[in-house]
């Protein structure tokens, strides 16, 4: 899996669970006839939505990602493709907070609030990183892959050839 393609489906696995989560808030709220639960969930979201967007507003990539970029290995050929895999292995804890937090909803509706707002925050936070790897990959010529390791392990790259982007200077 491609990596600008891996970073664009956690900012939409992000703002899905941030979405499913608000509405398990809002009508965890309601049947508690908790207006107040809902009224500090939605400032919450405010707030984690304005820090996600300043945090995300820069164009440069982040310097995890440019860590991650810099420590990838070079080869000649495409990697084996197992998207579904490659996602489950990186993001299962995602998974497994947003299901969590959907289940403790019927105790409190803070709880899945409180997860909504990280959702966002991150989904926010990460939506323009993507195009700093595309912008390496043309400039450089190259194009990243998303290495399938263990969920344990950090996530590695593959480095593999391919076209590089002539812009006029004009």
């Amino acid at each position: 899996m491609s990596f600008a393609d891996f970073i664009k489906t956690t900012v939409l696995l992000c703002a899905g669970a941030a979405t499913t989560l608000a509405a398990v808030t809002v009508l965890s709220a309601a049947a508690e006839h908790d207006p107040g639960a809902a009224t500090i969930a939605f400032i919450w979201w405010a707030i984690a939505a304005l820090v996600g967007v300043w945090l995300g507003a820069r164009a440069a990539g982040s310097p995890a990602i440019a860590r991650l970029l810099g420590g990838a290995r070079t080869v000649s050929t495409i990697p084996e493709q197992r998207p579904g895999l490659i996602m489950l292995s990186r993001l299962w804890l995602l998974l497994v907070i947003t299901l969590l937090a959907g289940i403790l909803a019927v105790l409190t509706p803070e709880i899945p609030g409180i997860a909504a707002g990280f959702a966002l925050l991150s989904a926010l936070g990460w939506r323009n990183q993507y195009a700093a790897v595309l912008a390496v990959e043309g400039r450089d010529g190259v194009r990243f892959y998303v290495d399938r390791t263990s969920p344990w392990r950090p996530i590695t790259l593959t480095r593999t050839p391919g076209f590089k982007v002539f812009r006029p200077t004009e």
